[in-house]
């Protein structure tokens, strides 16, 4: 099979790269300064093993390929709001012997969140979600950082909305033998859930820094997650627990340091670092906001941190720079609106 990596940016480019790296046959897809650093100096990849550089096709569209092949495999991997204009632009694609990219190829969803996979089946009849644990960085064009050992990360497969097939089972074999663990489950949705809780503080850490060591920093992600713990519960959509989680991952893929790479915070930390100007937390906070709306349940923090990653976005302010004491308290002063109200 080749993999067309659709988003060759943090997520994208590490596993394209790891499956070069193993010896299958990969295809890039990036735009402005990214495609033209992949185009001239290859794929800088970094990982606790080494640094590879992995000179592959790179594209923008998929015109470039002429037909896509029967046994090509769409890896999507753009941020979720740039989904719909990708979906747009591959699912038309012609495929040697007849038919589009939308009605005959597989089309995994390697993305946060879980309405990337909802808009990619109104489009293409075969799609597969998948739950992405693979801290990755993309800063700079044309190099990807991914410091997980010894695994570079942990890929829950599933057909979406639910069930496995062959194709999967052959995937998740490729990116076993490319530094992953793949486990394919027919439940892969219960896992993605279960990611959104842990990304619901992504925009906690991309709006105030890591703070780690804070206890306002940890007071603070407990709440936000309890919050969407009670609005997952009220929907009643199963997620998998923290327990369940740890006692898979183990240490399989634990954070090391890298030579050269300066720490980074997530990927909606490493957007306003980027100052793309767009950023996921409609679709990770809002999220949540959407559910609670819809089941009755006030989810007031997570409103207020989608709120402030979409004002940091558009004002392309730096990553980490509110205070998180001044964060903690608009937290505060949302949650007593919300009880006065």
């Amino acid at each position: 099979m080749r993999y067309i990596i659709i988003g060759a940016g943090a997520v994208g480019g590490a596993i394209g790269g790891r499956l070069a790296g193993s010896g299958h046959e990969v295809v890039l897809v990036a735009r402005g300064a990214h495609l033209t650093a992949l185009r001239e100096g290859g794929l800088r990849l970094t990982v606790p093993d080494g640094r590879y550089t992995h000179r592959l096709p790179a594209i923008e569209g998929p015109g470039e390929l002429g037909e896509l092949r029967s046994d090509d495999v769409l890896v999507l991997a753009v941020k979720v709001q740039d989904t719909v204009a990708a979906l747009r632009t591959w699912g038309p694609a012609p495929v040697a012997g007849g038919g589009t990219a939308a009605e005959r190829l597989p089309l995994l969803c390697a993305q946060n969140g879980v309405e990337g996979q909802r808009l990619a089946l109104r489009v293409f009849r075969n799609v597969y979600g998948v739950c992405v644990w693979l801290p990755a960085t993309y800063l700079e064009p044309g190099s990807v950082s991914a410091g997980g050992a010894p695994l570079t990360g942990m890929l829950h497969l599933g057909r979406h909305p639910h069930g496995t097939d062959e194709t999967v089972r052959l995937i998740a074999a490729d990116l076993e033998r490319s530094h992953f663990e793949a486990p394919v489950v027919p439940d892969v949705a219960r896992w993605q859930y279960a990611k959104l809780l842990t990304n619901l503080n992504n925009t906690v850490m991309a709006v105030s820094g890591p703070a780690d060591g804070t206890e306002a920093a940890a007071t603070l992600r407990a709440r936000v997650r309890a919050e969407g713990e009670a609005v997952l519960d009220a929907a009643g959509i199963p997620y998998a627990g923290l327990e369940e989680q740890q006692a898979l991952r183990g240490h399989k893929v634990d954070l090391v340091p890298l030579d050269g790479v300066p720490p980074t915070g997530g990927s909606t930390w490493q957007s306003l670092a980027r100052a793309t100007g767009t950023i996921e937390a409609d679709y990770l906070n809002g999220e949540i906001g959407l559910l609670g709306r819809l089941h009755g349940v006030p989810t007031p923090l997570n409103d207020l941190l989608q709120q402030l990653a979409n004002t940091f976005a558009r004002e392309r302010r730096a990553p980490g720079s509110m205070p998180i004491e001044e964060l903690a308290r608009l937290a505060d002063d949302a949650v007593a609106f919300v009880q006065e109200s």
